[in-house]
């Protein structure tokens, strides 16, 4: 096991008052394990299924299939044939609170699309009239498009905006927002990759005034009676609750209900 370091260490301690959680926390980001991966079909999954398939935990989709460690299906024909779409099983449990949301919105907006995991969750559980993917960083709109385009994802639209000018374009207009926003990315750690400087307070610091920033646009695209739904795939408490107090003291209109691992707000 690396060393965690100090500023590692303290993260664990303002997440968990118990050393054990703490210990176990740790030893999730500093000794990766191999997880199950999955996939999100584009359609129901056939019968029988081409991969060695898991038991389906509590909270999935049905259009969702975990599969066993060291499964390689993005090199399988349906991958390229636009079946289905490979991500984390922790990206799936994304999908969680998408399906308390009324089905059938005419318009959904994902405010940070690239690389379309959030996107095609969506689209797949709440089959909107209309997709808007909004990428800002325009190195990232190649894979994004591919995705969209592969796994055949239509009535979509792909924008290149900062989130402010996408807001001041489409005032109040989605039903569903949804903000995966960019952050320190403590949880590649616990894929074995890096994350140069990810629990530094000065990167901590940046990436909350950047979420901050991009969830208040955000906030602006939805209609009323809308959803904004806020996520991240990191632990640090600025990033995340800390976030979601700001968020609820700035616009009381909305009203926090909250999921596993995402905040949906629904606006009065």
């Amino acid at each position: 096991m690396v060393k965690p370091s100090r500023l590692a260490l303290n993260c664990a301690e303002r997440l968990f008052e118990a050393a054990a959680e703490r210990e176990r926390f740790l030893a999730a980001l500093f000794i990766p394990q191999p997880l199950p991966p999955a996939i999100l079909w584009r359609q129901d999954p056939p019968t029988p299924s081409p991969f060695p398939v898991l038991p389906p935990l509590p909270w999935q989709p049905p259009w969702v299939s975990r599969l066993a460690v060291g499964t390689r299906a993005g090199q399988h024909p349906l991958h390229q044939a636009g079946a289905y779409y490979c991500l984390d099983s922790s990206s799936v449990f994304a999908a969680v609170p998408l399906l308390s949301l009324p089905p059938s919105p005419s318009l959904i907006i994902d405010v940070c699309a690239a690389p379309g995991g959030k996107s095609l969750l969506a689209w797949r559980a709440l089959k909107p009239d209309y997709l808007l993917c909004n990428e800002a960083i325009p190195k990232r709109l190649g894979m994004l498009i591919s995705n969209l385009k592969r796994c055949r994802v239509h009535p979509v639209g792909v924008t290149c905006c900062d989130s402010a000018d996408l807001a001041a374009t489409l005032p109040q207009t989605a039903e569903v927002v949804i903000v995966d926003a960019p952050c320190s990315g403590q949880s590649l750690l616990a894929k074995g990759q890096t994350a140069e400087g990810c629990f530094h307070p000065l990167t901590l610091r940046h990436n909350q005034r950047r979420q901050k920033r991009i969830l208040a646009a955000a906030a602006a695209l939805v209609r009323p009676q809308g959803w904004l739904l806020y996520s991240t795939c990191t632990f640090s408490r600025e990033e995340n609750e800390e976030v979601a107090k700001w968020f609820s003291a700035k616009y009381p209109q909305f009203i926090p209900r909250l999921f596993p691992n995402w905040l949906p707000i629904s606006l009065t």
